[in-house]
């Protein structure tokens, strides 16, 4: 009796699983030119270009590049979840909609989070080893982030 009845219950997990497969949440999938004006406003080093691209951009701005495991549910909603979360804090794809108070204080938080091994996040890096920051690249986005907020700094002086 318990044996066909988790078999039964089996099944219909199952049954479930491949229903579920054909949802899916709304994809992240804008233009990365959208990143083009954080990029020519804060003009990073080409290297901290590449550290942005690998280990920022998938969840902080309108463009995402997803891996093959984003076509299973419910991996999906979770990776959809942790890019909304992402750019709820920080989008560089809406750079111009910020102002320079909000800017500056954007780069603060970036260097800090970097700084503080919070980001990029461990969940993210598990599977994304290229963005798992060295301490030599992590101290390249601080000092890319302390020049960058100098114009910010000068602009809330000017205001």
């Amino acid at each position: 009796m318990i044996k066909k009845l988790l078999k039964n219950l089996g099944l219909a997990i199952l049954i479930v699983f491949i229903i579920a497969q054909f949802f899916g949440p709304e994809k992240n999938d804008g233009d990365i030119a959208s990143v083009e004006a954080f990029l020519e406003d804060t003009n990073p080093p080409e290297d901290v270009k590449m550290i942005l691209k690998t280990a920022c951009f998938d969840c902080h701005s309108d463009h995402t590049r997803y891996p093959w495991y984003n076509n299973i549910t419910p991996v999906n909603y979770w990776l959809a979840d942790h890019i909304r979360h992402g750019k709820g804090d920080f989008n560089v794809s809406k750079w111009n909609d910020y102002s320079d108070k909000k800017k500056d204080h954007k780069l603060e938080e970036l260097a800090e989070e970097v700084e503080e091994g919070h980001m990029p996040l461990p969940s993210y890096t598990w599977t994304h080893s290229d963005a798992k920051l060295s301490e030599e690249q992590i101290e390249a986005v601080e000092a890319w982030v302390k020049t960058a907020r100098l114009k910010y700094a000068f602009l809330k002086e000017a205001e």
